[in-house]
């Protein structure tokens, strides 16, 4: 699509077809009619038709019609069936060009149309997050993997409940509309059952019921909730996916990690036991990531893994928006090109006391 093209090459695209004409002319007139370069002229609106609409198109295409009128009658060519059959394909590719320009504006407008109810969605999908939840302020950042999307299988969510806050970070297997469609059936369960359930290992069946009800062919999203309140502690309940990173006040960083392996959401009908309940100090101050794998498995060009705790300096900054941010440029120039994987990073921080907390040191 034109409006996807980079400026240089579009900038190139729009003065070749007068670039074309003029070396056509010039090769006719220094050659002379015996080479045969007149039906050439048809290039110009043949590359007018690469950008613009039908009416650049159609503007050049009588520009080469003269010039070919021009030449023929200089090179003494009408007498001849080559001058007709020179001005017979500058019209046809005018033609041509003119209807290809005219589907291909209908198609961008059609294209225009899905990507406005697309940003629809994802407003609906993955709405902002508060910026300030009870005693947390929160930032999030999600890259997709998929080119041009602006959503994909990574989910987030924090929602201020009865219970205390309650948030969810996860990654849908796959990619596509398939996988945007299962975040979309976890998101609406648990903002549902966020609400309801009074502990977390109840809201995590919740989850994994409506899961279990929607997924086919062994698919899974792998998750962690997490239960903020007022003791300075938060509760994780983890399914089968990355351990959360704590920076504390020190600058130190934690993963940790739960009690017992447990299988991700929608495969609990294979057996074992669901997720146990695990409970971390987390103190006014201090900050608490929950991200997916895009993160901590992105690799560099020699194939090293993001080292995220060796980066938790960088949320340094006292706006947790700029500070999530500059993790995100950083993990971008790591990975040196596009994102192989969605990737999402939600920071929660423990405002209040203790503020100068949220300025890691290197060590």
């Amino acid at each position: 699509m034109t409006d996807q093209m980079p400026s240089s090459t579009r900038t190139v695209l729009s003065w070749m077809p007068v670039l074309v004409m003029v070396a056509v002319a010039i090769a006719d007139i220094v050659a002379g009619p015996g080479v045969g370069f007149l039906p050439l002229v048809s290039l110009g609106p043949a590359f007018a038709g690469l950008v613009g609409g039908w009416r650049r198109t159609a503007v050049f295409g009588l520009a080469a019609f003269i010039l070919c009128v021009a030449l023929g009658l200089y090179d003494g060519l009408f007498p001849e069936r080559r001058g007709f059959t020179a001005l017979a394909s500058v019209a046809g590719v005018t033609g041509v060009g003119i209807a290809a320009a005219v589907m291909r504006s209908r198609r961008e407008g059609e294209l225009a149309s899905v990507r406005s109810i697309a940003e629809v969605a994802q407003r609906v999908l993955l709405r902002p997050v508060p910026l300030t939840a009870g005693p947390l302020q929160a930032a999030v950042s999600y890259t997709s993997a998929v080119a041009e999307a602006r959503i994909g299988g990574d989910l987030y969510e924090v929602v201020a409940s009865p219970h205390g806050i309650r948030v969810i970070v996860g990654d849908v297997q796959g990619k596509g509309l398939a996988a945007v469609e299962t975040a979309a059936v976890v998101l609406g369960a648990f903002r549902e059952a966020a609400h309801d359930e009074p502990d977390l290992v109840g809201l995590g069946e919740r989850l994994e019921r409506s899961v279990a009800r929607e997924l086919e062919d062994e698919k899974f999203v792998t998750a962690i909730l997490a239960e903020i309140g007022t003791d300075h502690a938060a509760v994780f309940l983890n399914y089968g996916h990355p351990a959360p990173m704590v920076v504390r006040l020190d600058g130190t960083v934690d993963f940790p990690q739960p009690p017992a392996c447990a299988l991700p959401l929608g495969l609990g009908a294979h057996g074992g036991d669901g997720p146990k309940p695990y409970r971390v100090d987390f103190a006014p101050g201090e900050q608490l990531l929950l991200y997916t794998d895009g993160v901590t498995e992105a690799r560099d060009e020699p194939g090293r893994f993001y080292p995220l705790g060796e980066r938790a300096y960088l949320l340094k900054d006292p706006d947790a928006d700029r500070a999530l941010e500059a993790l995100r440029a950083d993990l971008a120039q790591h990975i040196g090109g596009p994102s192989h994987d969605d990737a999402a990073m939600l920071l929660l921080r423990y405002h209040g006391h203790g503020k100068e907390g949220l300025s890691p040191s290197r060590e």
